[in-house]
């Protein structure tokens, strides 16, 4: 079975490498447009696999009734659309509509707490709030004590350091951790938090029967019943319960609920997780998909990388929601302003920490090093100056794009050259001047932008040869619409959008009528979208279907080709993460690529093949395909008979419903050679590597659906076969 497997899955690769090379070999960027223009359904199908993130069941034939034109004018101003029912899945998640300061206050991160236990802070007053910092401290002190513990027998000398605290910290006693918890359940509910269910007996084990009787309190009873145990409680709890029972202890709760419940054990981790999860939804529910498609392609050119630092995670909910999604279709200066003061840009490239060198705070700096003695904190004092990253990547790749020759060890410094279009070195050192002071008001706790005149550089700088004279935080304002409103930055962001929406090579003429309407316009993104719609060459032959789905775009689209129901979207931002393209997992300030090179590779389209079986079988978790109501029937799922032309029948549909549009020959050939395979579904299982069925405890909490699971229709075995086939084929692989 693996040879034969091994053997399909090179086939299918080899249909997706050859054909996309054809395509791109007919669009030269010095290619003359095609004097025919794609007509009729392939009008239709090429609207929606460059504007959204694929097509659902009845996308298509909507479409075409409204008309692509109509339907692209309405795309480009997206609050005329009705998205209410994806309103309703993200209302699941409240910590992501929550203002930034609250989110960091409610859900505290581990930087948080380190201070917290450094300095013998008190807890919250609310008793919600107090219960989870309570919980997670504990958590933390225990481990540390075990580790402290493991090192000691070793005889090693640990740092004390476990990524979370100081040392110095006592593991916490069951009578500690109630102090901590007093008034942790609101009054009235008859329940005393200060008397948890195994105080009295703590080192045993829960049994089922205790376990069950929380579970079966009243909602509001059983939530303060668990925020009263103490963790080693909590977690003697948790064990005790089966998959069925754990989903059934989040029953009935609220969404606010919930989300406290996943965050007793890490509120960084259940933070982390919404994130992916109402990023995914989005994609996958919204009607407003040109804005989801769009925020996406922003949130790749202005990159932030979610581990950067302990803090990331909790500065990208309001990146996406407040500074990119509402300017994705707007102006690119405004945009480009907003991510520069955005705390998640600023720590991200590091601007936040960036002193001038002759600032107040400098002077003041030079100071205190005279005074301090530990060699580490005065290293430290003396490494605080000008930064330059967030300057350098500013113009190299957010705005008049890489145009400089640079030196082997770059980024640690450029060659002190002219660059080809104009700026230097010293220009990338004087915009990173203008830009000090632009800092994060306690990034830890409160985490929002603030300019700080105190660690602003004095005096007149230059930049690309105009003079900028001292004036605060507007000398960085003047420097963002010198760039942004620049020639090249116009032909830089043309680029972009047109790799990203017509082809790998976009013809020249074409990228140069973008930038013109982006300068004519003020840098309007629907400007340039609306000549890059109205052209020949986004209508040509020999680019339809010539674009590589990105592994997300290709994940995304499956799930909306589909029709799956998700419950949860863990699961596929794993498989993501397996595909090479973890949401916020990109390193380096540059971005995933829009180009086909990056994905078109045997190993990585062989994990799509066996993604795609997998979700057409119903093996990722939380995902869920309905193929009999899909194909028309009703009732019980029906098997095609043994007859060829009833399977034939059924695979076309297959094909029309998925695609839009035949498969070629030998696909069709594969797909009807192969889907009977029992052994396929579990070699694409074992080989894609993601026990989606088993996700890790207490995340479950989380999930749309509540213990009272839906009713799974019976799996029409033939069509998932063949539909996951065709899911992993090269036709699918491209938009």
């Amino acid at each position: 079975m693996s040879s034969m497997w091994t053997l399909l899955s090179g086939i299918l690769c080899v249909l997706m490498v050859e054909q996309p090379m054809v395509a791109a070999a007919s669009t030269k960027k010095d290619a003359a447009p095609s004097v025919q223009k794609i007509q009729g359904d392939e009008r239709v199908l090429h609207v929606v696999n460059r504007f959204t993130f694929g097509a659902r069941p009845g996308d298509v034939a909507a479409l075409h009734a409204m008309g692509e034109k109509e339907w692209f004018e309405r795309q480009l101003n997206p609050l005329s659309i009705d998205d209410s029912a994806l309103d309703v899945r993200l209302a699941m998640f409240p910590a992501m509509q929550m203002e930034q300061a609250e989110l960091m206050r409610r859900y505290p991160s581990p930087a948080v707490l380190r201070q917290m236990i450094a300095k013998d802070e008190p807890l919250p007053a609310d008793p919600v709030e107090r219960a989870i910092y309570a919980d997670q401290i504990a958590f933390y002190k225990a481990a540390k004590a075990k580790k402290e513990a493991e090192q000691a027998a070793a005889g090693k000398n640990g740092s004390g350091e476990d990524g979370m605290a100081s040392a110095g910290v006592d593991g916490p006693t069951a009578k500690g951790v109630v102090e901590m918890k007093k008034n942790a359940a609101l009054p009235g509910d008859g329940v005393d938090p200060a008397t948890p269910a195994m105080a009295a007996h703590e080192e045993q084990f829960y049994s089922g029967l205790e376990a069950v009787k929380v579970i079966n309190l009243p909602p509001d009873q059983r939530m303060q019943r668990i925020l009263a145990m103490p963790p080693e409680e909590l977690v003697r709890f948790r064990k005790s319960l089966s998959r069925s029972e754990l989903l059934a202890a989040a029953d009935d709760l609220s969404p606010m609920q919930r989300e406290t419940l996943a965050a007793l054990q890490g509120s960084a981790r259940m933070v982390g997780a919404e994130l992916l999860e109402t990023r995914m939804l989005r994609d996958i529910y919204s009607e407003r998909q040109l804005e989801a498609v769009l925020t996406d392609f922003w949130l790749n050119h202005f990159n932030v990388y979610i581990k950067k630092n302990q803090n990331e995670l909790y500065l990208l909910p309001a990146y996406e929601r407040d500074v990119i999604r509402p300017r994705a279709l707007g102006k690119f200066e405004d945009l480009l302003v907003a991510t520069a003061k955005s705390p998640a840009m600023l720590m991200y490239l590091d601007n936040w920490q960036s002193i001038g060198p002759d600032s107040m705070a400098a002077r003041n700096g030079g100071k205190l090093a005279k005074f301090v003695q530990n060699p580490q904190v005065k290293q430290a004092v003396k490494d605080r100056g000008l930064n330059e990253n967030y300057a350098r990547e500013l113009m190299e790749l957010h705005t008049l794009g890489v145009q400089c020759e640079v030196s082997a060890d770059r980024p640690v410094k450029m060659l002190q050259k002219a660059c080809g279009r104009g700026y230097t070195q010293q220009d990338v050192t004087q915009v990173a001047e203008v830009l000090t002071g632009w800092t994060v008001d306690q990034p830890n706790r409160i985490g929002v932008y603030r300019f700080e005149e105190r660690r602003h550089e004095p005096g007149t700088k230059t930049v690309l040869g105009k003079k900028i004279g001292e004036n605060g935080e507007s000398e960085g304002l003047e420097v963002l619409h010198m760039l942004a409103t620049s020639p090249a930055t116009a032909q830089f962001i043309s680029m972009k959008l047109a790799v990203r929406f017509v082809s790998d090579t976009p013809p020249q003429a074409l990228v140069d009528r973008m930038a013109k309407s982006f300068s004519a316009s003020g840098g309007d993104i629907r400007a340039v979208l609306r000549t890059m719609f109205d052209s020949a060459e986004f209508w040509s032959p020999e680019v339809y279907r010539a674009k590589v789905k990105t592994p997300e775009e290709f994940v995304v689209s499956a799930v909306r080709a589909s029709g799956a129901e998700v419950t949860t979207a863990v699961p596929l931002f794993q498989a993501l993460e397996k595909l090479g393209m973890p949401l916020y997992g990109m390193q380096t300030p540059n971005g995933y690529s829009w180009m086909a090179e990056p994905w078109v590779n045997s190993g990585d389209l062989v994990n799509r093949l066996n993604f795609a079986v997998s979700l057409s079988s119903d093996r990722i978790g939380g995902v869920q395909t309905d193929w009999t109501r899909l194909l028309g029937g009703s009732g019980s799922a029906r098997s095609a008979s043994s007859s060829g032309d009833s399977v034939a029948e059924k695979e076309k549909k297959l094909e029309a419903m998925l695609l839009g549009q035949a498969v070629s020959d030998r696909t069709r050939e594969t797909v009807l050679a192969q889907f009977r395979d029992q052994m396929t579904q579990q070699q694409a299982e074992k080989s894609f590597g993601i026990r989606a069925n088993e996700p890790e405890p207490m995340a479950q909490v989380l999930n749309i659906s509540s213990a009272k699971q839906r009713t799974r229709p019976p799996l029409d075995r033939e069509a998932a076969g063949m539909a996951g086939l065709l899911l992993g084929s090269p036709e699918f692989q491209r938009r």
